[in-house]
């Protein structure tokens, strides 16, 4: 008899939409800007880009071609391809496995806000000290990282097809309208600061923009370099067994 047919992905868009939701994360939504506003704005974007351009897209290759080729998850890719390389799955292991434990922290706290806005109760979750009692209550957060285990469980449970390209079909538009919503509001904003100057949305966006080398030495670059480097991989969610594991799913004709 035939054997049964590994699940997979249906074409590339929904490769494409899963691989997404992977990698655009609270490492970019939050990350992204301090880091770039941190080192020099446009600058930092510049370094970034030419990472990506370079080692990421190598690396991101590379992890796709080696799921492939051997058809299994992280854990057992590298082995498969030499016994001697079997420890590197072990350690990409690692790395999703201690991310789960704070991404599923801070899952529960997105789950708490969209509960108390949903509730209508959104204008006590702006009051100063709301977050601060929610996270140090010792139940609350508890109950709603559980909640999310239990739903990011049952995603994974229907598989590659039913469960996480059908959820990233619908969330990843989503989730790319609210990004371009929340950047044009951002635009309309307005902020007076500690000198009394009033600044407006546009002149942060100049600033993210404009490359600023103000008080860069070559410690300094070094320093913006390897922030850059290290949100690489937030970005791509690459050198992580992630995208190994997709890749593995992925059909030869894709």
């Amino acid at each position: 008899m035939e054997a049964k047919k590994k699940s997979s992905f249906t074409g590339s868009l929904g490769f494409v939409l899963a691989a997404a939701g992977s990698a655009v994360g609270v490492g970019n939504i939050w990350r992204f800007p301090y880091l770039a506003a941190k080192d020099g704005g446009g600058l930092f974007l510049i370094i970034y880009l030419a990472l990506v351009l370079t080692f990421g897209f190598t690396l991101l290759v590379t992890d796709v071609a080696i799921g492939r080729r051997t058809k299994t998850n992280a854990l057992h890719a590298f082995g498969k391809m030499q016994k001697k390389w079997s420890f590197l799955g072990y350690l990409t292991f690692c790395v999703p496995a201690i991310i789960m434990t704070y991404y599923s922290v801070i899952g529960g706290w997105i789950l708490k806000y969209l509960a108390v806005y949903l509730t209508g109760a959104g204008k006590a979750a702006a009051q100063d000290g709301y977050f601060t009692d929610f996270i140090t209550s010792p139940v609350s957060p508890v109950v709603f990282m559980l909640i999310f285990l239990c739903f990011t469980a049952l995603v994974v449970y229907r598989g590659v097809e039913k469960g996480i390209e059908k959820f990233s079909r619908i969330v990843m538009p989503g989730l790319l309208l609210m990004i371009i919503g929340i950047g044009l509001f951002s635009l309309t904003l307005s902020s007076t600061g500690a000198d009394g100057t009033e600044r407006t949305g546009l002149q942060g966006l100049t600033v993210y923009i404009m490359p600023n080398l103000d008080g860069v030495t070559p410690a300094r670059f070094l320093e913006i370099l390897l922030d850059a480097m290290s949100q690489l991989f937030f970005s791509l969610s690459v050198s992580m067994g992630i995208m190994i594991t997709y890749g593995s799913y992925v059909k030869k004709d894709v």
